[in-house]
């Protein structure tokens, strides 16, 4: 599986691109801050961003949208509960974080369980509201069968996304949370922030967790 971390803007935020070796297709996830290095290394690959995927709503994830929008065009995703937050920016946080972002004017709202055939790659969108009201996670296998899990804020290398911002609430984290330890324990995580991680190690060391799975 192809796929480069990029740590943007000033919480730095995970995004991440992932491509196809054969069509030199790309996706982007949380374009989250100056992407000058994302699109260096684009160039570099000669790579063709056709969509971005949002994981949810808040600044440190859209930053930078307006930069990829004007190097590779408008076909973004986000949840349909976050939506409001492309549309009208003040309420993604940008002015506790002094980050200002325009409203996004053109994008596309995900339903759950939507699932994206992409060149070699199948991105399944599972709902996991509780960091904010249209948080998501996205389940991505390569033709090989590898799979990884991108969790945005939802879950973290031995933490979770927290729940007290507009939009939270922490007995739905825990919802969403139980049916993410459902999936395999060798599912590879790659979070929103901080280092990647597995299923079953957040199962034995993140106290969040439910300790029944």
């Amino acid at each position: 599986m192809n796929y480069k971390r990029f740590p943007l803007g000033q919480l730095w935020t995970n995004g991440y691109l992932f491509w196809d070796d054969v069509t030199k297709n790309a996706f982007f996830v949380d374009p989250g801050g100056d992407c000058s290095d994302v699109f260096k290394f684009i160039k570099s690959r000669g790579l063709n961003v056709k969509m971005i995927l949002l994981t949810h709503g808040h600044i440190d994830h859209i930053a930078g949208l307006h930069d990829f929008i004007a190097f590779v065009g408008s076909n973004i995703f986000v949840n349909r509960n976050d939506s409001q937050m492309l549309k009208a920016p003040a309420k993604s946080l940008q002015k506790i974080l002094g980050v200002r972002c325009d409203p996004i004017e053109h994008f596309s709202e995900i339903p759950d369980g939507r699932v994206f055939d992409f060149d070699c790659y199948t991105i399944k969108t599972l709902e996991t509201p509780g960091h904010t009201e249209g948080s998501v996670c996205f389940l991505v296998t390569d033709s090989n069968g590898e799979k990884i899990l991108l969790s945005g804020d939802t879950l973290f290398a031995q933490s979770v996304g927290r729940t007290d911002l507009e939009g939270g609430d922490y007995g739905k984290l825990m919802e969403s949370l139980a049916m993410l330890c459902e999936l395999p324990d060798d599912l590879r995580v790659l979070p929103g922030h901080g280092p990647a991680t597995t299923i079953g190690e957040e199962k034995i060391r993140n106290p969040y967790l439910p300790r029944e799975m």
